[in-house]
């Protein structure tokens, strides 16, 4: 039902039901907040949103307080500007003086917020923290020092991840917020997924970059450094360079590596393609000796570690195949080595990935052959857009080139495993075409491309019914994993992404970016599926190139491809 409030002496429509903070940002009024979130319920932590509201004696946080019919509200009179300052005041009363050279500086909320309202000298002092950066994790750092206690980090560790790996300890004066029992996060059952680096409105929280190493390998004319990217990162890159949201620029991100003076580029796609076709015939040999125990996917490395964790009970239903990102740096290791008639290790395989748990995966003991590791060095979309920056390089003049043989070829299927549901949908189309001999029609999967974070598929092959599973958001998976330890469950793959949405959400993409950017990433992927032929991972003729003359050749190929999990203890 529809009530008019007064907000700074005019008159709007709000829903009853609605908070204050939800009406006026719907009516397109702007009031500061540093701890709310879209979608997750209103704490009033940070106290940014406070409006005065006639006849209140205090001051109201908008975020938490819900509309009522009769309300005059005053979004920044005097008095609410100040109670706004003497906050942001208090934040920077103990906050590091080193924004010229902090990871977030001109991104930074509180940062923002001083501009804002005009705050340009330091009027309270405080005790500044003694804290220290903790550099354990392979993929995320924590400078406790410019924590604000605003929580987004715990909220989204808690209630959308599930793996609460961050909490409240201590009190007054010595609240932070820390990992269990205040240990290295790298010590905690953190999984790496970066999500929290999304929602730090500061410098609390960065992932672990490593630009000397990359610049000084780029440098030396001994060492070939080559170049592998997912295709989440060429339809995310565009929000970072200021190009429309969704873009695919991937012809022009070959371009752009090679002048920064990577030697080969390749698309990730192909080892996506050489994954899918992999864990298709694991799937049908489940089905082909009846076993009833589901395939569950290994391709996301944030829920791998949680599995490890959590239920290294079911190591045995995890596919053992690598992730595409770990096929494709073990071929050009060996692949473009004996083509250069190089060692191994003179090639220095990048991987650019969404997701900050890619580098965690690359340093796995496991991710090695004959003392090799599969990739030497991985970054972010956010990291490519900084190297981007650091090179001088613009869209504007550029030209467009295609990827490096022998990986410059793939299915769109292999782009699809960019969003939830995706590698469901991928591995249907192999085991039907496997099985038939014809391609699946791409309607009948029409529920694996829903917004819903839990999506449930049923496709008959060979008279067979088979049950698919698809879950975002590991909070979602719980009851599922559970029922499988118990051996209730009745599906036959189940395909699980930590991040909601997918890798197109993923923890090292763009900041702060919307649900809209999201949907146009999404968009864009299932717009090249619809309008390409070759939707089939086992169609991509340079892959069947190299099981041919390569993998069938060789029989320890798989070595290549498969690897092993094993229980992992951590402090819960």
């Amino acid at each position: 039902m529809d009530i008019d409030i007064e907000v700074n002496n005019e008159v709007i429509k709000a829903k009853k039901g609605e908070t204050i903070l939800e009406a006026l940002t719907k009516n397109g009024i702007k009031v500061p907040t540093l701890c709310h979130m879209e979608g997750f319920t209103p704490t009033g932590a940070c106290r940014m949103c406070v409006v005065e509201i006639e006849g209140k004696k205090e001051l109201i946080p908008s975020c938490s307080y819900p509309i009522e019919g009769w309300m005059k509200i005053k979004t920044h009179s005097s008095r609410v500007i100040k109670a706004r300052k003497m906050i942001v005041e208090l934040l920077l009363s103990n906050h590091p003086d080193d924004c010229f050279y902090c990871i977030k500086n001109q991104n930074c909320e509180l940062q923002k917020l001083a501009y804002e309202l005009n705050i340009r000298e330091r009027k309270i002092t405080g005790k500044k923290a003694n804290a220290k950066l903790d550099y354990s994790s392979p993929g995320i750092i924590r400078d406790t020092a410019k924590c604000i206690l605003c929580e987004r980090c715990v909220r989204v560790c808690n209630e959308i991840i599930g793996v609460s790996a961050l909490d409240i300890i201590n009190r007054g004066n010595n609240t932070t917020i820390a990992t269990s029992m205040d240990k290295d996060i790298n010590f905690s059952n953190c999984i790496i997924c970066g999500q929290c680096l999304l929602v730090c409105p500061t410098g609390a929280l960065y992932e672990r970059t490593n630009f000397d190493l990359l610049n000084e390998v780029l440098n030396n004319p001994k060492i070939k450094v080559v170049a592998q990217y997912s295709p989440s990162v060429s339809v995310s890159l565009a929000d970072e360079l200021g190009l429309k949201s969704g873009k695919d620029i991937s012809q022009y991100l070959n371009a752009i590596l090679k002048k920064i003076g990577f030697d080969k580029v390749f698309y990730s796609s192909f080892g996506a393609d050489i994954a899918i076709h992999e864990q298709a015939l694991e799937l049908n040999d489940i089905i082909k000796n009846k076993r009833e125990t589901p395939l569950i996917s290994s391709n996301c490395p944030a829920w791998i570690k949680y599995m490890e964790q959590s239920y290294p009970d079911l190591i045995p239903y995890v596919s053992k195949v690598k992730s595409p990102q770990q096929i494709l740096g073990a071929l050009i290791k060996r692949s473009v080595a004996d083509k250069e008639n190089l060692h191994p290790e003179e090639i220095f395989s990048v991987s650019i990935m969404p997701c900050t748990a890619k580098k965690f995966e690359a340093s796995r003991e496991e991710m090695t052959y004959k003392g090799v590791s599969d990739i030497d060095l991985v970054i972010t979309t956010r990291e490519l857009a900084k190297l981007i920056q650091l090179y001088g390089l613009s869209m504007d003049n550029i030209e467009p080139e295609m990827a490096d043989e022998p990986f410059n070829n793939r299915s769109t299927a292999s782009m699809l495993l960019s969003v939830s549901g995706g590698l469901c949908e991928s591995i249907i189309r192999s085991v039907y075409k496997n099985s038939t001999g014809k391609e699946i029609v791409k309607t009948k999967l029409a529920k694996l491309r829903t917004n819903k974070l839990v999506k449930k598929q049923s496709v008959i092959i060979d008279k067979t019914k088979l049950e698919f599973v698809a879950v975002s958001g590991l909070k979602n998976v719980k009851s599922i994993l559970d029922d499988i330890r118990n051996k209730k469950s009745e599906f036959h793959f189940l395909e699980i992404l930590t991040c909601p949405d997918g890798c197109i959400n993923g923890g090292g993409q763009p900041l702060a970016c919307t649900e809209k950017e999201i949907k146009a990433r999404s968009k864009t992927i299932y717009d090249i599926d619809n309008k390409e032929t070759i939707n089939v991972a086992g169609d991509n003729e340079k892959l069947n190139d190299i099981y041919k003359n390569h993998f069938y050749k060789n029989h320890n190929y798989k070595k290549l491809l498969y690897t092993y999990y094993s229980e992992r203890d951590v402090m819960q």
